[in-house]
């Protein structure tokens, strides 16, 4: 017990003389350009916490006068170097709005976008910040187009083009694995759309081969599954995928697979035109039985 209480002593010492320091100091000061300086030290020492808080004090004192550039442009940094990108980004895009004319726009401009850049999640997230990243780089690259910072701002722009054709590829391929489940017509026909929609916004995608191969897959089976009046329409649609197959990828290790799926859809394609042509014939036969019934009657 009287061991415990040099401790205890010691503690409550320490506590006290921290309480009392330069920071805790300051911090109660209502001097504001003790503050303002005091926060730009601590800016200038990397220690982002303590200036944010003297900041938060000041700047709202200072608002208007020729110190509150720097001073607003420094706030906003300091909530970058401690990693919270969001709120980096508004303060950033803030100052940009605010001085546009200043030597720090173009700067903050760009601070504002790689934020948004940072806080953008992997692909298999929601990528809506992402989107707001891209239009924040767009922003960026049309407004200052000779920047230093162009070259990176395309790189990060690139990056998260990257991000969405893999989500979508992604997205893709899940109704492809669900295609033999218990609802396959409905999977079959969002594959074919969405392969579709993936080589329409990515032209230049590498997956593209292989998505135009499964197409035609997923189209030759659709179509052999569809109902008697929509059955031509569906293979002659498959066909079609097959054709487009051959002119894009000639040399694609794909083309023997995708010929038995159009050899299949052919020989489908016979068998129901023949069944039409049956159908036709019964009926213009019946038709005709009709109609002789009539005139005899």
């Amino acid at each position: 017990m009287n061991m415990r209480l040099p401790i205890l002593s010691l503690l409550f010492i320490s506590l006290l003389v921290a309480s009392c320091g330069p920071f805790s100091k300051l911090e109660k000061s209502t001097n504001w350009e003790e503050l303002y300086e005091g926060a730009n030290d601590y800016y200038q020492n990397g220690e982002y916490n303590k200036a944010i808080i003297l900041y938060d004090k000041v700047l709202p004192v200072i608002r208007g006068s020729e110190k509150a550039e720097l001073a607003d442009y420094n706030y906003a940094n300091c909530h970058f170097k401690t990693k919270r990108y969001i709120e980096a980004a508004g303060y950033f895009n803030n100052f940009y709005r605010t001085y546009n004319r200043s030597p720090l726009a173009e700067e903050a401009l760009f601070m504002n976008a790689y934020a948004l850049y940072l806080d953008s999640p992997d692909y298999n997230l929601d990528q809506q910040s992402s989107q707001e990243a891209v239009a924040a780089i767009q922003q960026f690259v049309i407004q200052f187009p000779g920047s230093a910072s162009y070259e990176r701002a395309m790189e990060m722009l690139e990056d998260l083009e990257s991000r969405f054709e893999e989500k979508a590829y992604q997205e893709a391929t899940m109704y492809y694995r669900l295609k033999d489940g218990l609802f396959p017509g409905e999977f079959l026909m969002a594959c074919i759309v969405n392969f579709q929609n993936f080589a329409r916004d990515y032209p230049e995608s590498e997956y593209n081969e292989e998505l135009a191969y499964k197409l035609v897959e997923v189209s030759a089976t659709f179509a052999k599954n569809s109902i008697f009046n929509k059955k031509e329409e569906r293979l002659n649609e498959s066909l079609n995928f097959a054709s487009n197959f051959y002119r894009k990828y000639p040399d694609s290790k794909f083309v023997s697979e995708v010929k038995k799926y159009e050899a299949a859809s052919k020989e489908e394609l016979t068998t129901h035109l023949e069944l039409k042509k049956q159908y036709a014939e019964r009926e213009a036969a019946q038709e005709n039985q009709a109609e002789e019934v009539i005139e005899n009657n």
